[in-house]
């Protein structure tokens, strides 16, 4: 299956949420798929989720039904506003350390166990355990046990409805869960009971890993090793310049989003900084540098004349893609995306990413 994270779209109530869906969700499925129904990325802010009643619940089934569209999945992963103001570091709060997120996701996963259609697998998306690299063990343990008890209800729902679905982990430049090592590390230290390991899993985005300079058949033949499931995987793509003109990054500088670089050198060391901003000003420029930087571009774009991508991510990716995973394209940046990005309008360039991944899948 094919689709793309609404998160692309402003809407933090549940009034606002459906507004925007009304408005683009009918028009993209025209142009994309006009004969078999639809699957939607949905993204859920944890007030939308909590506005909605079980007549809006039944008003949007409904409305679903009507317009052959369905939902497998919901990005769970931005608890609070996700456009205009500041978000940068915010995005990861709460985290998995919080009661907050706790609530936030078993609201999320009940809604989807409702919407999720009969035989197939959905998944939720959610933030990499927390910002940054270290936690003490007496917050490791309280993290084990927020995700347990999500789990457990997941369990639940599971045994009433038979549904399946897939806590998704995001790993993510700049937080505990980064590389495909530190996510098969944390799912060994969290020693889930067996009856629940299969409920949780990761959501794969090729930005973040392209990022980490991961190559994608050894990370998902990592995580098969670990028997760790691939919820879904969000097809996106990153920033990449060679020896950087510093004048050219610093366009990719803006207020909203956070956006982690990745450098590796000559030498083939790394070096990781949490934002553009703080890489240009404290990396020293050298010949031979490769910069990576956590920008979501359109994937239809590989080269533009002054700067690349990490398209060669996702080429690389899909064919080791079982035909089961959820492709989900994910480039929420479009609001601040340079203007030589946004010739089209985002209808436009949403059916045009979604129709260069059905063609480069087959």
């Amino acid at each position: 299956m094919i689709t793309y994270c609404t998160n692309i779209h402003p809407g933090e109530s549940w009034e606002e949420t459906f507004s925007t869906l009304r408005r683009h969700l009918p028009a993209i499925k025209s142009e994309f798929s006009s004969v078999e129904p639809f699957p939607v990325g949905l993204r859920l802010s944890r007030r939308a989720a909590m506005e909605l009643d079980q007549v809006a619940e039944s008003r949007f089934l409904e409305w679903l039904q009507r317009h052959e569209l369905f939902v497998p999945t919901i990005n769970g992963f931005p608890y609070g506003s996700f456009h205009s103001a500041r978000v940068k570091e915010l995005v990861y709060l709460p985290d998995w350390r919080q009661p907050e997120r706790v609530e936030y996701t078993t609201r999320l996963v009940t809604l989807l166990d409702r919407w999720l259609p009969v035989g197939l697998q959905g998944s939720v998306s959610t933030v990499p355990v927390c910002f940054g690299k270290t936690l003490p063990k007496e917050e490791l343990a309280v993290v084990r046990s927020n995700l347990l008890r999500t789990l457990e209800h997941l369990d639940c729902l599971r045994q009433r409805s038979g549904k399946s679905i897939i806590l998704s982990l995001e790993p993510e430049p700049g937080c505990l869960l980064e590389t495909t090592e530190e996510v098969v590390w944390f799912f060994e230290r969290m020693a889930f009971p067996d009856s629940l390991r299969t409920m949780l899993g990761i959501c794969l985005d090729c930005c973040h890993q392209a990022v980490e300079f991961e190559e994608p058949a050894a990370c998902l033949e990592h995580l098969a090793d670990a028997d760790i499931p691939v919820g879904k995987i969000q097809i996106s793509s990153a920033l990449r310049m060679l020896d950087p003109d510093r004048t050219l990054l610093e366009r990719f500088c803006e207020p909203v989003y956070l956006h982690q670089t990745v450098i590796r050198d000559r030498e083939g060391m790394i070096r990781r900084y949490d934002d553009l901003p703080a890489a240009l000003r404290l990396h020293p420029a050298a010949q031979g540098d490769e910069w990576r930087v956590h920008f979501h571009l359109p994937i239809f774009v590989e080269q533009m004349p002054q700067y690349g991508t990490t398209r060669c991510f996702i080429d690389t990716l899909i064919p080791h893609v079982d035909d089961t995973v959820l492709l989900e394209v994910e480039t929420y940046t479009w609001d601040v995306l340079p203007p030589e990005l946004r010739a089209e309008t985002v209808d436009q360039s949403i059916v045009r990413e979604l129709l260069w991944l059905k063609g480069h899948k087959g």
